[in-house]
């Protein structure tokens, strides 16, 4: 099943139980969804969808950050409770081991060519883990590697 299979199926069950916070996540993911198909010009594929499914996550992080500083609870408890529900359709994220384990193997070849290499690093890293690592993290990661080398 694609995940815009999943989605539609989603959607209809949590109408079916008048489920409020789901359904409105949901409508709100197939409207940026079909969007971007509008966009493209053409049907989404799965990686399309995961595209809208990373970006709409990121702006939920984002407002609950900005809800936070200003002091609106209320308002960053619903989109974290979004978030979360977006989150179930993502792909499940590195753990912190995983993600060592990850950065060791890939900047180890590149060390010889000091910091300037760290963006290669970086780049290889979120290009074959997309969707399961965060980009700040990563390049966390990859920077203390680099530096730990004392290049």
């Amino acid at each position: 099943m694609t995940i815009a299979e999943q989605i539609d199926k989603d959607y209809v069950e949590a109408y079916k139980a008048h489920e409020k916070t789901r359904l409105g996540t949901l409508r709100l993911l197939k409207t940026a969804a079909k969007n971007r198909q509008v966009e493209l010009m053409r049907p989404l594929t799965d990686e399309d969808y995961l595209d809208v499914l990373l970006k709409q996550a990121k702006q939920r992080q984002d407002s609950i950050e900005q809800y936070q500083n200003a002091g609106r609870s209320d308002l960053a408890e619903a989109e974290a409770a979004e978030l979360e529900i977006l989150r179930g359709y993502l792909p499940r994220p590195l753990s912190q081991e995983e993600l060592d384990a990850v950065v060791a193997r890939a900047v180890e070849p590149l060390l010889d060519g000091g910091m300037k290499m760290m963006g290669k690093a970086i780049q290889a890293i979120m290009g074959e883990y997309r969707g399961r690592v965060d980009g700040k993290a990563v390049s966390d990661a990859v920077k203390a590697r680099f530096q730990a080398a004392g290049r």
